[in-house]
């Protein structure tokens, strides 16, 4: 197609970058843009071994978990921080960023996520880059262990 007049090839080229430009937007009733905010599936446990407990807060993201990690340990410093992990498949391995004593540290979780209960799962840990991991993710174990069952999330 060949277009010989200066105004039709402005009005051709004009129509042009219009239609490559429209985007398609979803709107409400009032005409306002959609905002799509993705919200965290929030799941809360507990579980406790004697006068110990544990409570372990998880905000789940399509694979990507944050949250919050305590334990309180009966006439002995309590531990608490947060998490920041990767879900493959229904277990959690997570980065524990916590303080205890007066003192951060940073050591790597596992929890297996079934149900209505998280188990944490233990294994031999090695110093690495300043925090504690497991040696080997393939063989953690989850004999003993200490079952967290689902509970009610407060703010």
């Amino acid at each position: 197609m060949k277009l010989h007049h200066p105004r039709a090839l402005f009005l051709f080229l004009s129509l042009l970058a219009f239609a490559c430009n429209k985007q398609s937007k979803d709107t409400d009733n009032n005409g306002a843009d959609e905002i799509k905010v993705m919200i965290p599936a929030q799941t809360c446990y507990m579980g406790t071994i004697g006068r110990d407990s544990i409570f372990l807060k998880t905000e789940r993201f399509p694979n990507v978990v944050t949250g919050t990690l305590e334990y309180k340990n009966y006439e002995k410093d309590r531990s608490t921080g947060t998490i920041d992990g990767i879900m493959n498949g229904d277990t959690l391995v997570a980065d524990y960023t916590f303080t205890s004593e007066g003192t951060e540290s940073v050591a790597q979780v596992v929890f297996l996520l079934q149900g209505d209960t998280a188990m944490e799962g233990y294994g031999e840990k090695e110093e690495k880059d300043g925090k504690m991991v497991f040696k080997d993710l393939r063989r953690i174990s989850f004999d003993n262990p200490v079952k967290l069952n689902k509970v009610e999330c407060h703010h």
